[in-house]
């Protein structure tokens, strides 16, 4: 038992070795197998035989929460306690204090060789909804510490959120001088990102044929991921995806908005230069019956997963619970 801080605020954590047979931590067996997991879940737990190579001696990192307290930040000068409910039992109201108790985490490897793509699975434990979501990274990559926690709080409502290295290895660091972003973009082949995505895409769908469901899948998508998800709902026609959310998406290409018949949200601030609001109504109107965009006043870029004050904070947890509720109504109601 250790503590780790993510998304700013410390987290107890277990450090697992698994395997086959089961869960070993410092070397003592302890008696869990993937069969003896709760039944609902939908991943490795009801099919142990097919999992890949790398996942058999993989870490599993577990995070175990005492309330579903999930605020991004607490401001301390105004000390408000925002809580967001974990169950989606109770849609509305209500906070169940265990539902959010234990999510895991499990670092796998889809696919083999040079065209194997690293990821990251968070599966909720005890309010599993059966349900999948694929998330999609912006520019910092899938490791980072703000689209993990984000990661955590949409599996803690009850899903399977699985989150592609969308970069092989090489993702925007924060330190790198702005005026090779357009270099480095570059480098990021739109066939091989695309080619990454139905990969990441047809293994969670297959993972839910094996378990017996045949739920859509819902997608996510921050800055660079959120102008895929558009890509991506074009591509798809409806045929694994039933639902997509957009958060200040980057690079969107309005002339395909068209072919999408999916319902898809759009979250942004009116005061982003990377995700126009022109661009945005344009994808809107072109999409037509079932999309839906939400502006948020005087906020720029990243605010929902990346707040840099107790203001934004406030509309993050706003965009969350919009969020939240377009996921419930759109995959658990009508799935």
């Amino acid at each position: 038992m250790g503590l780790a801080t993510v998304g700013g605020r410390e987290r107890r954590y277990l450090f697992l070795a698994g395997d086959r047979d089961g869960f070993s931590l410092n070397g003592n067996p302890l008696g869990l197998c993937f069969n003896e997991l709760p039944h609902q879940q939908p991943f490795a737990s009801q099919r142990p035989t097919s999992l890949p190579i790398s996942l058999l001696l993989s870490i599993c990192l577990i995070y175990v929460q005492r309330k579903c307290n999930l605020n991004i930040r607490r401001s301390i000068t105004e000390n408000i306690a925002r809580k967001v409910s974990c169950s989606l039992l109770k849609v509305e109201d209500g906070i169940d204090d265990e539902a959010c108790e234990l999510v895991n985490g499990i670092e796998l490897s889809i696919g083999e060789g040079a065209d194997s793509i690293d990821a990251y699975l968070f599966k909720a434990v005890k309010n599993n909804n059966g349900t999948g979501i694929l998330l999609l990274s912006d520019v910092f990559g899938f490791e980072d510490s703000s689209t993990r926690e984000f990661a955590y709080r949409v599996a803690c409502n009850g899903y399977n959120v699985l989150v592609p290295d969308l970069f092989r290895g090489d993702p925007w660091a924060k330190d790198r001088p702005k005026t090779m972003f357009e270099q480095w973009i570059a480098r990021q082949d739109t066939q091989r990102v695309a080619k990454d995505i139905a990969a990441s895409t047809k293994w969670m769908v297959d993972e839910f044929v094996a378990a017996g469901i045949s739920k859509k899948l819902g997608i996510i998508g921050f800055c660079f991921g959120g102008g895929r998800v558009i890509e991506v709902l074009a591509q798809d026609q409806g045929a694994s995806f039933g639902i997509g959310a957009s958060f200040y998406g980057t690079r969107m290409d309005p002339s395909i908005a068209s072919k999408i018949n999916v319902p898809v949200l759009f979250i942004s601030g009116d005061n982003d230069p990377l995700c126009p609001v022109s661009v945005i109504k344009d994808v809107e109107k072109r999409i037509g019956k079932g999309a839906r965009v939400v502006l948020f006043r005087e906020r720029g870029h990243g605010f929902a997963h990346r707040p840099q004050s107790p203001e934004e904070d406030g509309d993050a947890e706003q965009a969350f619970m919009i969020l939240r509720n377009f996921l419930h109504d759109g995959l658990v109601v009508s799935n």
